[in-house]
């Protein structure tokens, strides 16, 4: 690693921890129902969709009726943006009268963008018209997000109140989240990616003539290219700051037209993570004692310096095969160095390091490089990730509500060990809460391994290899562990277009997004009932360097013990063949 690109890192390390706190103390005002500077503008447009929707802001509901209102919201969404892309022919804004989009990849699609998953097995500049990009995709985009956002509210205020039947209103917590929090950051970072040469505009392609004709491979003379064009910047900014990461082309951020410069690199890569850090201070204030919040944001950035380290490490070593063929891979003035492979020339090893653990322990899944084209431990980084349930930070909302069912493990098992009643923030943690916890940590990985094992042994999913051996079932392996965590990126060297993976896939993302919320949702109906404990001389402190340390001790126990023999098949057995 050189120093500039270890002043890279700490620019964005120190960039998302300034951020975290302003925008942290902002979103606990709107969640707790406090004014905001925002009011004068954004207060009539909220009272309108309330009034628009038959909405009391002032009745809250508990659990179960929030999340039954979470599912139909999301299933409404599924429904309409399916229609969307199976109508497309017929309706405006479809400059290059693209067809119907085929139904398994509808479903596929329709089910990953209401997930917040924005997997993608399609080309979007050659599949959905600028109607389908906008009035679907963008629009789910917010709406995905914001539902994550909401389910952390309220869970929440189920750690926030005690011996209360209600934690809210899905429906209000959903609509600030959108008016006050995604939008206007939205319409902010459109603006910049705008004014850097990001496109937004509803023309069709243009076409340039080449400077240099090649042929196709027909060897017909192929003398112009066509480039797409289209609403681009709008769909750019959500998909960032909501950690969803679909992109409006095939070639997400490593498109020029997505990320033309490496300041919108830099500032796509801090949205993906600046509302799921600033979570962390909104838990905090939320529940009256921001030492808890500073505590949680503090195990997430250690994790995430690990990860972003060992990505970069990894990437600027050289390549044995390479070294081998008397490839220079040393950096310098005049060489990058490392392994440059599926790496835009334009912001080089550590910008991609960087944007690949970022994307991956976001929730996010945007990528500015070819993930399949990172060495075995460099591919490992993202995937271990994912696999540690995207608690690093994670998706906006999910990430966190997820972290705190670990911190609820973590007190258990530290209770057990030492003899202490677990509590947790003035809560006794019961049969109940660990069975909802041990759900909720259970689920991810068993659809995960056994999806992936019935892609490796039937026809349909062995027909999508590209790839065989080691790197063909890492492959396999980072597919279902995307999708199962709702992030989206893929090593991208299988067949993800046919109708086994358009399914299976859309059930691995529904699993992972709505069967960890339900229970999310139970767990905090169930803290809230509860009467407060007043802590005592038994009580786990929570927010001390040693819960820190236990509770990350924790995370990398379960990652290691769901996935290190799969990880083992995969990405460590490739570095050994690739360093022997």
């Amino acid at each position: 690693m050189t120093i500039v690109g270890a002043g890279y890192i700490a620019a964005y390390l120190i960039a998302l921890l300034l951020l975290s706190k302003p925008l942290g103390a902002y979103m606990a005002r709107i969640y707790q129902g406090e004014r905001t500077f925002l009011d004068p503008v954004v207060g009539p447009l909220e009272r309108f969709v309330y009034r628009l929707a038959g909405i009391d802001p002032h009745e809250e509901m508990d659990w179960k009726s929030n999340a039954i209102a979470m599912l139909l919201f999301n299933l409404a969404g599924f429904i309409l943006l399916y229609l969307l892309q199976r109508v497309q022919q017929w309706l405006p804004l479809n400059p290059l009268r693209f067809g119907p989009v085929g139904a398994d990849t509808a479903f596929n699609a329709a089910v990953s963008f209401t997930s917040n998953t924005n997997w993608q097995s399609y080309g979007g500049e050659t599949t959905m018209s600028h109607l389908t990009q906008m009035a679907g995709m963008t629009v789910q985009n917010f709406a995905s997000a914001a539902t994550g956002m909401a389910v952390l509210a309220l869970f929440i205020r189920g750690l926030a109140r005690h011996s209360a039947r209600t934690i809210g209103n899905f429906w209000v917590d959903l609509t600030r989240s959108i008016l006050y929090v995604l939008l206007p950051l939205s319409l902010l970072l459109s603006l910049v990616l705008v004014s850097q040469g990001v496109v937004q505009n509803l023309s069709g392609p243009v076409r340039a003539h080449l400077l240099d004709p090649t042929v196709d491979a027909s060897d017909r003379p192929v003398m112009e290219q066509s480039i797409a064009m289209g609403p681009v910047a709008s769909q750019v900014a959500i998909k960032h700051l909501g950690t969803n990461g679909g992109g409006f082309f095939n070639a997400n951020a490593a498109h020029p037209f997505e990320n033309p410069t490496p300041l919108t690199d830099f500032l796509l890569v801090l949205s993906q993570g600046v509302i799921a850090a600033a979570f962390c201070v909104t838990f905090g204030r939320m529940v009256k004692d921001p030492r808890q919040g500073r505590a949680l944001l503090t195990v997430m950035m250690a994790l995430l310096t690990a990860g972003i380290l060992a990505t970069t490490f990894a990437e600027s070593a050289s390549v044995p095969t390479m070294t081998a063929l008397g490839i220079d891979q040393h950096a310098s003035p005049l060489n990058p160095g490392g392994n440059m492979e599926g790496k835009e020339m334009r912001f080089g090893i550590t910008p991609s390091a960087l944007f690949a653990t970022v994307t991956t322990a976001t929730s996010c899944g945007a990528v500015d490089g070819m993930h399949d084209s990172f060495t075995p431990l460099g591919g490992l980084v993202p995937l271990v990730m994912m696999q540690l349930g995207e608690v690093v930070l994670g998706g906006v909302g999910s990430g966190l509500y997820g972290m705190l069912v670990f911190v609820i493990v973590a007190v258990f098992v530290a209770g057990l060990l030492v003899g202490r009643t677990p509590e947790y923030l003035g809560h006794k943690l019961e049969a109940f809460e660990m069975k909802m916890a041990s759900l909720l940590i259970l689920i991810m990985p068993v659809t995960v391994l056994v999806l992936t094992a019935v892609a490796v042994v039937t026809a349909g999913g062995r027909a999508g290899i590209h790839n065989p051996g080691p790197h063909g079932f890492s492959e396999i392996l980072y597919a279902f562990t995307s999708q199962g965590n709702n992030n989206g990126s893929a090593f991208a060297g299988i067949d993800a277009g046919t109708p086994f993976y358009n399914l299976l896939g859309a059930l691995a993302m529904l699993i992972g997004r709505y069967w960890l919320a339900v229970p999310t949702l139970a767990l905090a109906g169930s803290l809230a009932r509860k009467n407060a404990v007043p802590p005592s001389d038994g009580t786990l402190p929570t927010h001390t360097s040693l819960f820190q340390f236990w509770l990350t001790a924790v995370i990398l126990i379960v990652g290691a013990l769901n996935f290190l023999p799969a990880l083992a098949l995969g990405p460590i057995v490739e570095h050994l063949m690739m360093i022997h």
